[in-house]
């Protein structure tokens, strides 16, 4: 059904995402012009104009800018959401987040800083997802 409505960043990802499957490690910048799905291992600083999901396993350090993300995987170093954040129970980030708008799940691990440039309260959440 094409008129269910789409809450959730990850269930609004573009036609031909960027994969970067379990397994493999990318080192170095990142420039992507579109949405990126993360289950491996970035090394490095990376700039995404679409929704970002870095899935359970997956693994991030760097700083990233990025228009939406869904983070389930660990995190180190910054990012900054023009828009909105979801971060799941399996999440565990350690650095500084700044985004328009945070959603947290009960369970996820977050040591560092936090900022809603909205200024609206971090919207926290039990995850109801079948695993």
């Amino acid at each position: 059904m094409t008129d269910t409505p789409r809450r959730r960043s990850s269930d609004r990802v573009s036609g031909s995402p960027t994969f970067i499957g379990a397994g493999t490690t990318i080192t170095g910048n990142l420039d992507c012009d579109g949405d990126l799905i993360v289950g491996g291992t970035v090394l490095g600083d990376s700039t995404v104009r679409g929704a970002m999901t870095l899935s359970e396993g997956g693994r991030w350090e760097g700083r990233l800018k990025v228009k939406s993300a869904v983070i389930a995987g660990e995190w180190h170093g910054e990012i900054t959401v023009a828009e909105k954040l979801e971060i799941r129970k399996t999440a565990r980030i350690r650095g500084a987040v700044a985004a328009r708008s945070i959603a947290i799940a009960q369970g996820a691990v977050i040591e560092g800083e936090m900022a809603v440039t909205s200024g609206q309260p971090v919207v926290h959440y039990e995850e109801k997802r079948k695993e």
